[in-house]
């Protein structure tokens, strides 16, 4: 079992900056593949960005490349979620994923283990 546990929403202005984090415990953390998705009201989930295990391949939805940066600490068992440059269309609640028989998850399908979530709320 891997537990993960989200934080770092909040409520930000259009064109302002979040960090989110994720925490996971349980498993060998730098086992997994991680990947951040998001899921707004009415709507399905859909991928953001995904981090091999190693953190050196990054893969990035394009709605979102070039303002979000994925990253990830194996000694501290935590991957970020570095967002620039907010807009009013990322607002929806964000959930980190991991997955122990991929190189990448970009698949929501595919995650071993969810966080609860996390809300981002961008204003115009």
């Amino acid at each position: 079992q891997v537990q993960l546990v989200e934080s770092g929403g909040g409520l930000v202005q259009a064109g302002g900056s979040l960090r989110l984090s994720c925490a996971a415990s349980g498993r060998t953390f730098s086992n997994y593949a991680m990947g951040w998705f998001r899921q707004a009201p009415g709507k399905e989930r859909e991928f953001v960005a995904a981090i091999s295990w190693s953190g050196y391949i990054t893969y990035y939805a394009d709605s979102v490349k070039g303002r979000f940066t994925i990253s990830r600490d194996n000694a501290k068992n935590t991957v970020y979620l570095q967002m620039n440059s907010l807009r009013p269309e990322d607002t929806a609640t964000y959930y980190c994923a991991a997955s122990g028989g991929r190189k990448l998850l970009r698949d929501a399908s595919v995650a071993d283990y969810w966080g609860q979530g996390t809300q981002v709320t961008v204003s115009s």
